[in-house]
């Protein structure tokens, strides 16, 4: 899988015209291939704010599925670990809004995000550590965000 999925990449790259140094390919735990692209012209596979990384992504998706049986196949595409240092941040601030939540008491928001990163905060603050605290996403569109509850009894 992981050549096929090299080989379709690399086509797509050289068809973009974007050179790129090395292409990392590992499956994590959730079968789901993540890809990384060191690249110097890391802006313009990035794009404003990834938008370029995620139309880059579907685009390998629907090749993928055009090559192999498995129609289901899981990529997540990223170049010079931009997405992941996208993720950790995001963690950072909603682990700050849990600190400021557990010392006042009150309900902390996040600003609004996409549904991806709302899913990483979810997911994140379902650890054991902060089993003290609930969360939920509230809004609507674009203006959809999460919103940090502490369960008071525990206090």
């Amino acid at each position: 899988m992981e050549e096929t999925i090299q080989t379709v990449l690399q086509d797509m790259l050289d068809k973009l015209g974007v050179s790129y140094q090395k292409l990392t390919i590992n499956l994590n735990d959730t079968s789901e291939y993540v890809i990384n692209i060191d690249s110097d012209e890391s802006s313009i596979l990035i794009g404003h704010h990834g938008e370029t990384i995620y139309a880059c992504q579907h685009v390998l998706k629907s090749l993928l599925r055009q090559k192999i049986a498995d129609k289901n196949v899981n990529v997540k595409l990223d170049v010079d670990n931009y997405r992941q240092r996208q993720e950790e941040n995001i963690k950072q601030i909603a682990e700050r809004k849990v600190t400021l939540a557990r010392n006042t008491r009150q309900k902390q928001s996040l600003l609004p995000m996409s549904p991806y990163f709302r899913r990483i905060i979810h997911l994140h603050l379902t650890k054991p550590e902060f089993d003290d605290i609930t969360t939920e996403s509230v809004g609507s569109g674009d203006h959809r965000k999460v919103v940090i509850i502490p369960n008071n009894e525990t206090f």
